[in-house]
């Protein structure tokens, strides 16, 4: 069940990238719903899906990467 939130949480992160200030918000969310252990793999993935997207580096304090 933890593992389908995490691959939910990325699915929606992917769909609502074009937004930035949609992206924040449902990063936000994805960080008060997921264990510390989803959200550290959330962290690997975010670096990576974020890399060519300039607009969205501004999200990564939200993660506190």
């Amino acid at each position: 069940m933890a593992r389908a939130m995490l691959d939910y949480t990325k699915t929606v992160l992917q769909k609502v990238s074009f937004d930035t200030k949609l992206f924040a918000k449902e990063l936000k969310k994805a960080v008060s719903r997921l264990l510390p252990s989803e959200i550290e793999e959330l962290k690997i993935w975010l670096r990576s899906f974020i890399s060519d997207k300039p607009e969205l580096q501004s999200t990564l304090i939200l993660i506190k990467i």
